[in-house]
């Protein structure tokens, strides 16, 4: 859809999309942001599962602007059948160790994209605000979800100044996953309550980031912008649709060494091993999932053993791959550092000195309407911190706590199992009574 005109943004990039979920005639919509470098896919396999659970609801998901920059060109032709695991692997990363490739993909320099330094909090706001006016559309509710860092992307919605109004007034609830308003991180918080960032330090950063050789997009897990997406889109495809085929990734010397399996493993055993708690790295804490018991022992080519899965692996490499979604998967390739700068800021819709340097404008966190309801569920990288946060953004509007649903699992879900987990679902557990309630009401 064609939305908020970002300042020195080319107009082809002004778009956000939606992947709608759901009978037509559903009148409801539960609209879900993704975490830090996520994508629209992510949560389609849960997505479908809601929308059979209760009837009357869409669930639309929502894809950033950022995700236009993708070349999704072989990734879709590997979805259709039409190339192989070994055609995928080598367009998106084998061309850089081995010369003889000359089609491949072409990664974006930094200096072509310069106007995303500005693709911050009041640009996916705006962007949620057209998704938001057009589920609005359909006469139904509609509540605002979002995962991790999606979680702050609803805080900051739901307390920014709309002509005098918050965002909240345009929707009926909100759903927190693992996520809310985060802690500066120049300062701890206090009994958990988020604080803001200084108008000093948030100088500091928007000067770095601002220098000409930096770059607009964030390094996730200490892997920089695209292959940290390309990692996981083809990893996840291939683990899907060809698991059985012996790793590329694991020999191409590509990969960080501490998600290499010390032994020959599968496109399944290699995406395992990367991703799931008790084997990949605490840098990857953010990609994680409970995939089940690891490595299988049985080789050469050893594959997967998913045995006490929370999350079954087939299911988290449909949500990451986009399997049976064209032109998108579940991971953002380029994500803007100024988005994650701009979190810290929010502090739960009050007012702060960095707002004015970041153009942050939530600040209309006590004043959301007493009617609305709000689920917060906390996985182990947010923690009881989601829960507090949730709390007091409830209390400082005056929002009774019998509105509010508050689950901890921190201790037993990693941060991926709340959208993964299947057929046993904690979150999804309270999720579909919470929607339920809403569209009561």
């Amino acid at each position: 859809m064609p939305s908020y005109a970002a300042p020195g943004t080319p107009a082809t990039y002004n778009r956000v999309g939606v992947i709608r979920i759901g009978p037509s005639s559903a009148r409801n919509v539960l609209v879900l942001e993704p975490g830090t470098s996520a994508g629209s896919a992510y949560f389609v396999p849960l997505a479908k599962w809601i929308v059979a659970k209760t009837p009357g609801w869409q669930v639309w998901s929502v894809e950033r602007r950022e995700n236009l920059l993708e070349d999704q060109s072989e990734l879709k032709l590997f979805k259709q059948g039409k190339v192989s695991s070994t055609a995928l692997f080598n367009y998106y990363l084998g061309y850089l160790k081995n010369s003889s490739i000359t089609e491949h993909f072409q990664s974006i320099p930094d200096a072509s994209v310069s106007f995303a330094k500005e693709w911050g909090m009041n640009v996916a706001v705006q962007d949620l605000h057209t998704v938001i006016g057009a589920a609005k559309k359909l006469g139904g509710k509609v509540v605002l979800g979002g995962h991790s860092l999606g979680g702050n992307v609803v805080t900051a919605y739901a307390t920014w100044d709309f002509n005098g109004k918050p965002g909240a007034d345009q929707v009926a609830g909100l759903v927190y996953i693992d996520g809310s308003s985060a802690p500066s991180p120049e300062a701890s918080s206090i009994d958990g309550a988020p604080q803001p960032l200084s108008a000093a330090f948030a100088n500091q950063e928007l000067a770095a980031l601002d220098a000409p050789k930096a770059s607009p997009w964030l390094s996730f897990g200490g892997i920089t912008a695209p292959y940290a997406g390309l990692f996981n889109a083809t990893g996840s495809a291939a683990a899907l649709l060809d698991p059985d085929a012996p790793s590329l990734g694991q020999v191409s010397g590509l990969l960080p060494t501490d998600i290499v399996p010390p032994v020959r493993v599968t496109n399944v055993g290699q995406y395992g091993y990367a991703l799931n708690v008790g084997t990949s790295p605490t840098s990857l804490e953010a990609a994680q999932g409970h995939l089940g018991t690891g490595v299988a022992p049985q080789g050469p080519v050893h594959g997967w053993d998913g045995t006490g899965a929370l999350t079954p692996i087939s299911r988290f490499a449909t949500m990451f791959s986009g399997v049976g979604v064209q032109n998108a998967d579940g991971t953002e390739w380029y994500f803007p550092q100024r988005l994650t700068l701009d979190t810290a800021a929010v502090a739960n819709g009050n007012a702060n000195p960095a707002q004015s340097v970041l153009d942050v404008q939530s600040t209309m966190g006590h004043d959301l309407p007493h009617s609305l309801l709000i689920y917060a569920f906390a996985a182990h990288l947010g923690g009881p911190g989601v829960l507090v946060a949730t709390q007091a953004l409830a209390q400082q509007s005056g929002i009774p706590m019998s509105h509010l649903t508050l689950v901890d699992e921190h201790a037993t879900y990693a941060h991926n199992d709340p959208a993964g987990a299947y057929p046993d679902n904690i979150f999804f557990d309270h999720l579909v009574p919470f929607l339920k309630n809403v569209g009561a009401g």
